[in-house]
């Protein structure tokens, strides 16, 4: 039996991360993980999807070689190159992830974790019981089958099946029109397939800024992707050779036909199998909610990552993880506020963003100004020949303090770093309008836009 400060179940972003923090803290740690070191993000998810878009966007460049005075023809293009090396990169990562835990002295155990009191987990199957003063639940979550959606990995995907897919479809459609949609249409679409995304609300990445969802649409459409929205499945209809996809919308209905199926939405936390009923854990729909202190309402034992529900993002997850082994090192870190995520999805163009869309603020706060800069106005957009793209900032005209920030362009996801920090630091427009950016980069585009929100943008005319 051996005696550890915190047992880490789940070795995702949200439990490694945390571990490696625990380390640095002096807590004797020890990880259980019953697949491999990353998790989904790392193994089939973030780094692998970002792999293959990457692989798009060169082939994207290659097709628009003439703009850039260069002669290439294209005999093909295939998609299994590119999934091997998004594959060698996952392996690299992980053996990364397994070096550091190594460094840090974090005893790392295979299995499933099994809590047999809020101080004791067993490992399974080995059968291994560490006894600990704290516990970190970090399983995560997976996908869920939808009614009338049965996945079977061939016809009907999810986006694990999807990124092992080494042939691209003539045809697919793409359930689900948030970022796993929209990132895997951009992909097959740069690959030659032919795309649609159905998604039941008005837009495609309905959580975004309405204005930045319609200029993605824009772009998806000049690139050949079809956009059904305030559509819905009422059924699939296995055939040879592919599938049909009963869809209404509008209260009609009719039938998709595509050789592939891919399931882009539903989750479920992976609650099950971890012996939470018997700890006395509360769980909800299958999620562990927590307090601010990243708490179960069992003393000991805390919880981070997807497990505890949404926002299901990967940096969200390690900053929970990391929250919650400070305090059980008894420090004081200040609650996490989730209104501070950014969100990124990784088409093209980009889209990122933080805060408050312009129709939440509003609804929240009432008065608000909004400054815009479009990436055609940008020397450096113009420069990369991608004049697609905007930047808009909503403000509290009250305070002054930035409520959102909204991006949509080539390599905005980049950009990130800045709105967080204007953000968390409570900066202004003038703030970021004193701020002298490089010249030229996209980057610029923030500063005008904080300008625009002012009425005083440089490079664009906002009448008088």
């Amino acid at each position: 039996m051996d005696d550890f400060d915190v047992v880490v179940v789940g070795g995702g972003p949200g439990g490694y991360v945390a571990a490696i923090r625990a380390a640095q803290l002096k807590l004797r740690t020890a990880v259980i993980e019953r697949d491999a070191l990353g998790g989904i993000c790392l193994n089939w998810g973030c780094i692998p999807s970002k792999a293959l878009l990457r692989s798009a966007e060169i082939l994207e460049l290659f097709h628009h070689a003439p703009d850039f005075g260069f002669s290439v023809e294209i005999r093909q293009a295939e998609l299994d190159p590119a999934i091997t090396r998004s594959r060698q990169l996952v392996k690299q990562m992980v053996d990364g992830v397994r070096f550091l835990l190594r460094k840090h002295a974090v005893s790392v155990f295979q299995g499933s974790g099994y809590l047999l009191s809020g101080n004791e987990v067993e490992v399974r199957p080995g059968g291994e019981r560490l006894r600990t003063r704290n516990v970190l639940l970090a399983t995560g979550a997976r996908t869920r089958e939808l009614p009338g959606l049965p996945v079977d990995g061939v016809q009907v995907m999810t986006s694990r099946d999807a990124l092992e897919l080494r042939e691209t479809p003539r045809s697919v459609v793409i359930v689900g029109g948030g970022a796993v949609g929209c990132e895997f249409g951009y992909l097959y679409r740069a690959y030659g397939a032919e795309v649609t995304i159905l998604e039941q609300l008005p837009h495609l990445l309905p959580l975004e800024d309405e204005e930045i969802s319609m200029q993605l649409e824009r772009a998806f459409k000049k690139r050949g992707i079809a956009a059904l929205t305030n559509t819905h499945v009422v059924a699939l209809l296995p055939g040879e050779g592919g599938a049909g996809v009963a869809v209404e919308s509008n209260g009609e209905r009719r039938t998709l036909q595509a050789e592939r199926v891919l399931v882009g939405i539903g989750v479920q936390g992976n609650s099950d199998g971890l012996g939470l009923e018997g700890a006395g854990v509360r769980t909800e729909h299958g999620w562990v909610p927590v307090d601010d202190r990243m708490a179960t309402n069992v003393p000991c034992i805390y919880a981070a990552g997807d497990l505890t529900g949404p926002p299901l993002l990967a940096h969200v997850a390690s900053a929970q993880g990391v929250s919650a082994v400070e305090r059980m090192a008894g420090l004081d870190p200040a609650a996490l506020d989730y209104e501070q995520m950014p969100r990124a999805t990784y088409c093209h163009p980009e889209v990122g963003s933080i805060g408050l869309t312009e129709a939440q603020a509003r609804e929240r706060y009432g008065a608000v100004e909004v400054g815009r800069f479009p990436f055609r106005a940008n020397g450096r957009a113009l420069a990369m020949g991608e004049p697609e793209g905007l930047v808009k900032v909503v403000v509290n005209r009250a305070s002054g303090e930035f409520l959102g920030i909204h991006m949509v362009g080539a390599g905005v996801t980049e950009l990130l770093g800045e709105a967080a920090l204007a953000r968390s630091m409570d900066a202004t427009p003038e703030d970021l309008a004193a701020t002298i950016h490089a010249h030229p980069t996209l980057s610029e585009a923030i500063k005008e836009a904080a300008l625009s929100a002012r009425g005083e943008a440089i490079h664009v005319w906002q009448g008088r």
